[in-house]
């Protein structure tokens, strides 16, 4: 997948388009559902797949104060993206400037001058231009007089629920810690990945060594608490089964911020620091708490990795 920064990146040559546009934060079921809608259109017209995004939350702009943590950081984004088969994806720098451009003037120079679109698939709720004023019945009206159609896309329902699917239902189920339900949600499991850095060797004095995650992931982490999963060294490809632990260590009280760190199930001698790694959850053990001493917490550590066992089939 090709990924242009700017609209001027797009190559006069490029051809028709089919474009959707969101900020497809997450790429979950429901926005996997209209790249799959993009890639059959676009293939029926003999045109190119194109998804068009934000380099951020608008919101982080226009009302920060109300702007969510994203559940993808941009770059795993565009991986998700490019994992869907998309001939090209455009990412927006939304600032005060690209707020203030009118909405016709956005359709005119990056939908049509820029990707010279066929068809635009957008959301019953979505809005751009200054103001907000631009509406999916503006894009019907100003179809014809630049020559594309539009496609309104309906919300998608996972199988089995009851809600449309959308990046605050994942945000919730993060919240809560339910990594399996958000896994359904987001039609793939819940993932962190950063690099393995050292942390204050505190599992390995308990007799449980762990690779600490660097501050920096790519994924909203989910709530504190201890999780079964697996860790995927990037290095060798292998995947560890392991215990998961989010959060502060409130044992002990000295860690300064909420930490990702997992034990490798059965495996001594492991040396991670440097590796890019990343974290899988796959279910929920307990939430995080603060024990009365050493050997409480030597023995619930224990019976939390005997319970990653059972939840990872081992």
């Amino acid at each position: 997948m090709i990924v242009f920064r700017d609209p001027a990146e797009v190559p006069a040559d490029f051809g028709r388009t089919v474009v959707a546009i969101g900020k497809f934060d997450g790429v979950h079921v429901g926005h996997q559902a209209v790249i799959r809608k993009v890639r059959d259109d676009a293939e029926a017209l003999g045109a190119r797949a194109v998804a068009v995004t934000f380099d951020r939350n608008p919101l982080e702009v226009l009302r920060p104060e109300l702007c969510p943590d994203n559940v993808v950081a941009l770059e795993r984004k565009l991986d998700l993206l490019g994992e869907l088969d998309l001939d090209a994806t455009l990412v927006l720098t939304f600032d005060r400037a690209l707020a203030s451009v009118p909405a016709e003037e956005f359709v005119r120079t990056i939908l049509v001058d820029s990707l010279h679109v066929a068809t635009v698939l957008v959301g019953r709720d979505f809005r751009f231009g200054h103001g907000g004023s631009g509406t999916p019945d503006l894009l019907r009206e100003l179809g014809p007089k630049y020559g594309f159609i539009v496609d309104v896309v309906d919300d998608v329902f996972p199988q089995g629920e009851g809600r449309r699917v959308s990046s605050t239902w994942i945000r919730e189920l993060l919240a809560e810690g339910d990594v399996a339900h958000a896994a359904h949600v987001l039609g793939r499991p819940v993932t962190v990945s950063g690099e393995v850095v050292h942390g204050l060797k505190r599992g390995r004095e308990l007799g449980f060594p762990t690779a600490n995650l660097s501050e920096l992931v790519d994924s909203l982490v989910p709530a504190d608490g201890v999780y079964a999963g697996w860790l995927i060294d990037h290095e060798s490809g292998i995947r560890h089964p392991a215990a998961i632990s989010v959060g502060t260590n409130p044992t002990f009280d000295d860690v300064p911020r909420r930490q990702v760190e997992a034990h490798v199930l059965d495996k001594t001698g492991l040396d991670l620091y440097g590796h890019p790694v990343t974290v899988e959850f796959t279910a929920h053990l307990r939430g995080m708490v603060a024990f009365d001493g050493m050997d409480a917490l030597i023995a619930q550590i224990a019976a939390d990795v005997a319970d990653a066992r059972i939840q990872l089939g081992l």
